[in-house]
C-alpha cells in the first residue's frame, strides 16, 4: 500500500547502511562442542548471517508478478515468477557477480524491475531496468539489463515513480555539480533524460505531486533552519512551510486533491513530539491530522490506498510498533489479519494497484519474518515462505524493552536480550550503540543481537540522547555532546544499569558497532577505559574532525546541519572541543584490545578514520587488529566478507569476554578472513606531509575529477622583480577532449607581455588529472615532454637547438602551473586539509616537492567579483625554496581566484600577484 507516486529513493532503499545493513550475515562449518552447556545449541553462523533463501518478494502493481532476492551464482540477485507459479519455476532476471542486488521496486505499470546498484559500495547508484518476460541472454541466463544512468562517479537519486506517466520517472543527478543533484525526467524504454530543472540554489530534495509534477524543494537555510518552497515552473518561487535548526519539517507526498501536502512537524515552542499535518499549498495555512494518541512518541510513518491515494493508517514506534487505522475497511482488514497471522509485527511490503492483493509479513523478536500473500477481496491469506526457516527459533533468546535513568536524571529507553536457558545474572555482556547517531534501535528480530546471545552474552542496546522517535528535546540534547558528553554517558549509564542489577559481569564488558556505533564504541574504551574489556568498531570514526572534512560531496546542501549537531572545525573553539571529543588525539588511554573493520571504499567514513586509530594503537603497542575489505564501503554486502568479519567478531569476543564461539569457517570463508586481515606494520597515517624526504614517493592526493568543468579564465598578473613591475594578461581555459582514443582534459595556458607572448598547454589523463604531455612555445623556445610513472622524456629547442630530456622519477608527479591548479580544486578541500605533492621543474630538470594546506575559507574581491574562497598556503619542502599563497572558490566550477607566491632567490626573489579577472564556463 504505498500511492500512486512510489517515492522511492536510493537513500530510502539502503537507509540501513549503517548498523544492520553492516552487519547482515557469515559463514558455515565446525562448532564448539557444547558439552553440558544450559545454554540452547550453538547456532552455525550461516544460519544468522548467510543469504537467505528468499528475501525482499514484491508484486507486481497489475497482480501478475510476484518478485524476490535469491542467490543466483552465489551472489543475491533479483527473480520474478508468474503469481500462479510455485517458487521454484522462478527465474532470475539480474545476474550481478560482484555485488548483491539490495534494493528494486516495480514500474507503475508492471512492464520494468528497477533497481540501483553501486560498485564496491561507494555509493554512486545508477539505476537499472529489466524486463522479466523478455527472453534470457544465453550468456548472463537472465533478461537483458539495462543501465539507465550510465554516468560514471554520478549517484542517481530517483524522486518519484508516477502512475499519471508509467513509462518515466523523475530522477536527480549530480553529473554538474557533485553536492546538487539536478532533476530529469527519464524515459524508462529509451533512457533519454529531459533537464526539468537545474540545481543551482543548493535545494537538498524536491517533491512531486501524485502526477509527477516538481512542486516543492527542501532547502537549509544559512542558519541550518529548513526550509520548504513551492517551485513553479521550475523555477523556486516562496517558501511555504519552514521551521528553526533542532526543529523538524518536511513534505512526505501530496494530497490526492493536489492542493495540499502531507508533512511531518514539530514547529513550535510547546510542541516536541513531530505530528502529520496537512499544508494549503496556496495559503500555508497548516491542520493537524494526527499525533501520537498516547504521547510517548514521534509520528511514525503513513499507509495510503494504490487505489484511493488514500491515508488509511498511521503508525508510532514506542516498545513496539503500534498500527492506527483511518478508514473503517482498512481497520475490518487490520482486525482480520491479527486474528489470522501469528502474533509479531505486521508489515506490508507491497500491494496491486487495485488493493486486492497485498505481500505481508509478520515477525517478532525471535522471528526474522513469515511472509504471505493477502487477498483483501476474498479475505484469504497464503503463507508464501519463513524467511529464514533453517533458523532454530526455539533457541532464540527474548528482547525486552527497558528504562534506565542517566545521571542526571533522564529516562534513557532500550532494549536488553539475554540468553535462553541460564539465570541473567553476571553473564558477559555486549553493549550495541546504534549508527546514525540521528536513529534508534526497535523491537523485533535482530541478527546481531540473537547471535551475541545464542553465544551467552547479555546485549544492550540503548537509545540514547541523540536518537530519533522521541521528540525534539531528546534529540536535541544529543547536539555537539559526542564522545565526551551526555550521548556517551547515557550509554556509559547503561553498563551501570546492567551490573547494578547484576546482569553484567563488570569485568567481562564489550563495546561494538556500526558507524555512529563505531565511534561510540572508539570513545567508550577511550573516555571510559575502566568499563569494556573489548571494542569492535565498523567503519567507525575516529577522528570528528577529518571526518567532518571529507562528508560526501552530495551532503553539501546539508552542511551547515552537521555542523551545528556535531561541531564546526573552523571556529578554533570547537575545533578544540572536536579534538578532544575524538579518539584518536587520546588513543593512549585505550587498554582493551580492539577490532577495527573498515569498507575501502566507504564514502562517508573513510578509511582514514580506520587508519589513524589503528596506527595509534600500533605505535602504543596496544592490542589491535584489523580487517579492510577492498571491495566494500559503509558497511560489508558481500557474503563472504561478511561472513569473514563475523567469524573474526566470534573468535574475538570469545577471546577477550570469553563467551563461547564457533570454531573454524568454511575454506572460502577462512581465506577470505585471511586476505582481509590487515599487517598493521604496513598501515600508513593519511595525509603525511613532514618535509622533501616524506613527500618523496607518498602517494599523490586523488582528485575528484567531477570537480573539473570545461570553460576560460582571465587574469591580470603583475610580477614585481628588483623593483621592476612586468604586467601580464593570462589566460586559461579547460577543454574536454580525445586524445589517441584516451579522454583527456586540455589545459592551455596563454599570456601576453611586454616580453612577448607564451604558451603552455598540458594534457591531463581524464581518469585521474595525471599529466601525459606537455607542450610549451615561447619566442624561440619550444618544448615537448612526455610523462609516464617513472619517466619523463622528450625535448627543449632553443632557436632551433634541440637538446634531449630524459629523466627518471622515483614516484608519479603532478603537472604544473595551470595543471597543478586543475588538480588543486577538485581536492576535498576543507580548513585542516593538508597534503604534499611533485612537479617537475624544467629549468633545473629536477622533481620538486611541496606541501599544500587549507588553512582557512574567506571572501575574496578580485576584479571578476567577489569569490567564498578555500584559502591554501603552498610551501616548498626543498632547498630550492619558494612558497605562496592560492585562493580557490567553495563553488563549482572551482576557480583559482587569486595567487600570491615569493619568487626564491635563484629567480631574483620578488613576488608574483595574481586575480581572475573573468570566467566563462
Amino acid at each position: 500500500m504505498a500511492g500512486t507516486v512510489r517515492m522511492i529513493t536510493t537513500s530510502a532503499v539502503f537507509a540501513a547502511t549503517l548498523f544492520v545493513a553492516a552487519c547482515s550475515q557469515p559463514d558455515p562449518p565446525a562448532a564448539a562442542s557444547d558439552q553440558a552447556s544450559p545454554l540452547p545449541p550453538l547456532i552455525d553462523r550461516e544460519v544468522f548471517f548467510g543469504d537467505p533463501e528468499i528475501s525482499g518478494t514484491q508484486i507486481s502493481p497489475d497482480g501478475n508478478w510476484i518478485s524476490f532476492r535469491k542467490p543466483y551464482g552465489d551472489v543475491m540477485n533479483l527473480w520474478a515468477k508468474s503469481i500462479d507459479e510455485p517458487f521454484d519455476a522462478a527465474r532470475p532476471i539480474t545476474a550481478d557477480t560482484e555485488r548483491p542486488v539490495r534494493g528494486y521496486f516495480w514500474s507503475e505499470d508492471s512492464r520494468y524491475v528497477l533497481y540501483v546498484q553501486d560498485k564496491g559500495g561507494d555509493e554512486d547508484f545508477h539505476i537499472y531496468a529489466v524486463d522479466p518476460g523478455a527472453p534470457a541472454d544465453e550468456t548472463t541466463g537472465v533478461p537483458p539489463g539495462r543501465d539507465l544512468t550510465p554516468l560514471e562517479g554520478v549517484r542517481a537519486f530517483i524522486y518519484a515513480v508516477p502512475e499519471a506517466n508509467p513509462r518515466e520517472i523523475v530522477i536527480g543527478l549530480n553529473d554538474r555539480d557533485p553536492a546538487l543533484h539536478d532533476v530529469y525526467r527519464l524515459n524508462l524504454d529509451t533512457g533519454a533524460r529531459e533537464l526539468l530543472i537545474e540545481n543551482d540554489v543548493n535545494v537538498a530534495g524536491w517533491v512531486t505531486d501524485l502526477e509527477g509534477v516538481v512542486r516543492l524543494a527542501i532547502r537549509e537555510r544559512d542558519d541550518a533552519g529548513m526550509e520548504t518552497l513551492i517551485v513553479a515552473d521550475g523555477k523556486l518561487d516562496r517558501v511555504l512551510y519552514e521551521c528553526d535548526f533542532g526543529e523538524s519539517c518536511s513534505p512526505i507526498r501530496f494530497h490526492k486533491d493536489g492542493r495540499r501536502v502531507y508533512m511531518i512537524s514539530n514547529k513550535g515552542d510547546d510542541v516536541d513530539l513531530t505530528r502529520l499535518l496537512l499544508v494549503d499549498v496556496e495559503t500555508g495555512q497548516a491542520e493537524l491530522v494526527e499525533e501520537d494518541p498516547d504521547g510517548e512518541v514521534d509520528f511514525g510513518g503513513t499507509l495510503f490506498s494504490d487505489q484511493t491515494e488514500e491515508l488509511i493508517g498511521t503508525k508510532y514506534i514506542g516498545d513496539r510498533v503500534r498500527i492506527y487505522p483511518r478508514t473503517e475497511e482498512f481497520e475490518q482488514s487490520l482486525a482480520w489479519l491479527r486474528e489470522n497471522l501469528p502474533d509479531g509485527e505486521l508489515s506490508l511490503a507491497a500491494s496491486t494497484e487495485d488493493d486486492t492483493k497485498s505481500i505481508l509479513a509478520i515477525s517478532s523478536d525471535v522471528n526474522p519474518g513469515s511472509v504471505y500473500l493477502y487477498d483483501s477481496a476474498n479475505r484469504t491469506l497464503e503463507k508464501l515462505y519463513d524467511s529464514r526457516p533453517e533458523l532454530p527459533i526455539e533457541s532464540l533468546a527474548g528482547m525486552s524493552a527497558v528504562r534506565y535513568p542517566a545521571r542526571d536524571g533522564t529516562e534513557i529507553p532500550g532494549y536488553v536480550v539475554t540468553p535462553k536457558g541460564v539465570e541473567a545474572k553476571n553473564l558477559p555482556t555486549v553493549i550495541l550503540p546504534h549508527g546514525g547517531p540521528c536513529g534508534r534501535d526497535i523491537w523485533g528480530y535482530n541478527s546481531f543481537a540473537q547471535f551475541l546471545a545464542n553465544r551467552g552474552y547479555a546485549v544492550l542496546m540503548p537509545n540514547f540522547r541523540g536518537s530519533t522517535g522521541y521528540g525534539k528535546q531528546f534529540l536535541n540534547a544529543g547536539n555537539k555532546e559526542w564522545g565526551t558528553g551526555v550521548m556517551q554517558h547515557d550509554i556509559s549509564d547503561g553498563v551501570k544499569y546492567l551490573i547494578d542489577r547484576g546482569i553484567a559481569d563488570p569485568e567481562r564488558i564489550g563495546i561494538m558497532g556500526s558507524s555512529y556505533g563505531g565511534y561510540a564504541t572508539l570513545a567508550g574504551v577511550t573516555f571510559t577505559p575502566d568499563l569494556y574489556a573489548a571494542g569492535v568498531s565498523i567503519v567507525g570514526p575516529s577522528n570528528i574532525i577529518t571526518l567532518l572534512n571529507s562528508i560526501p560531496a552530495y551532503w553539501g546542501p546539508i552542511r551547515r546541519m552537521f555542523l551545528e549537531r556535531v561541531g564546526d572545525p573552523d571556529d578554533p573553539a570547537e575545533l578544540e572541543r572536536l579534538q578532544a571529543q575524538s579518539p584518536f588525539f587520546h588513543a593512549k588511554n585505550i587498554r582493551a584490545p580492539l577490532l577495527v573493520i573498515q569498507g575501502a571504499n566507504d564514502p562517508r567514513v573513510k578509511q582514514a578514520e580506520s587508519d589513524q586509530i589503528v596506527v595509534a594503537m600500533r605505535d602504543l603497542e596496544r592490542p589491535v587488529e584489523y580487517l579492510v575489505a577492498p571491495d566494500e564501503g559503509h558497511g560489508f554486502a558481500g557474503k563472504e566478507n561478511r561472513l569473514a568479519m563475523f567469524a573474526a567478531i566470534d573468535a574475538f569476543l570469545a577471546q577477550h569476554l570469553g563467551g563461547r564461539h564457533q570454531e573454524g569457517a568454511a575454506p572460502a570463508v577462512a581465506e577470505r578472513l585471511a586476505e582481509l586481515r590487515v599487517d598493521i606494520a604496513t598501515v600508513k597515517l593519511p595525509q603525511v606531509h613532514t618535509g622533501a624526504d616524506a613527500a618523496r614517493t607518498a602517494s599523490l592526493p586523488q582528485p575528484d575529477v567531477r570537480l573539473v568543468r570545461a570553460g576560460s579564465r582571465t587574469y591580470s598578473i603583475v610580477m614585481s622583480v628588483r623593483g621592476q613591475e612586468i604586467n601580464i594578461d593570462r589566460t586559461v581555459q579547460l577543454v574536454s577532449e580525445l586524445r589517441e582514443g584516451l579522454s583527456v582534459w586540455r589545459v592551455e595556458s596563454r599570456g601576453e607581455s611586454p616580453m612577448g607572448s607564451a604558451k603552455d598547454v598540458y594534457y591531463l589523463d581524464a581518469s585521474d588529472l595525471s599529466p601525459i604531455r606537455r607542450e610549451i612555445e615561447q619566442g624561440a623556445v619550444r618544448i615537448a615532454l612526455d610523462f609516464s610513472k617513472d619517466k619523463i622524456s622528450g625535448s627543449m629547442a632553443v632557436s632551433g637547438r634541440e637538446m634531449p630530456v630524459d629523466v627518471s622519477l622515483e614516484a608519479p608527479v603532478l603537472g604544473g602551473e595551470a595543471a597543478l591548479e586543475t588538480v588543486l580544486a577538485a581536492l576535498p578541500l576543507a580548513p585542516g586539509f593538508a597534503t604534499t605533492g611533485r612537479t617537475f621543474d624544467i629549468q633545473s630538470q629536477k622533481v620538486r616537492f611541496w606541501e599544500f594546506k587549507v588553512v582557512a575559507e574567506e571572501s575574496v574581491a578580485v576584479p571578476a567579483g567577489r569569490f567564498d574562497s578555500f584559502k591554501i598556503e603552498v610551501d616548498a619542502l626543498d632547498d630550492a625554496g619558494g612558497s605562496g599563497v592560492i585562493w580557490i572558490s567553495r563553488e563549482v566550477p572551482r576557480l583559482t581566484v587569486k595567487s600570491e607566491f615569493q619568487l626564491p632567490a635563484a629567480m631574483g626573489g620578488g613576488s608574483v600577484v595574481s586575480e581572475l579577472t573573468g570566467a566563462e564556463g
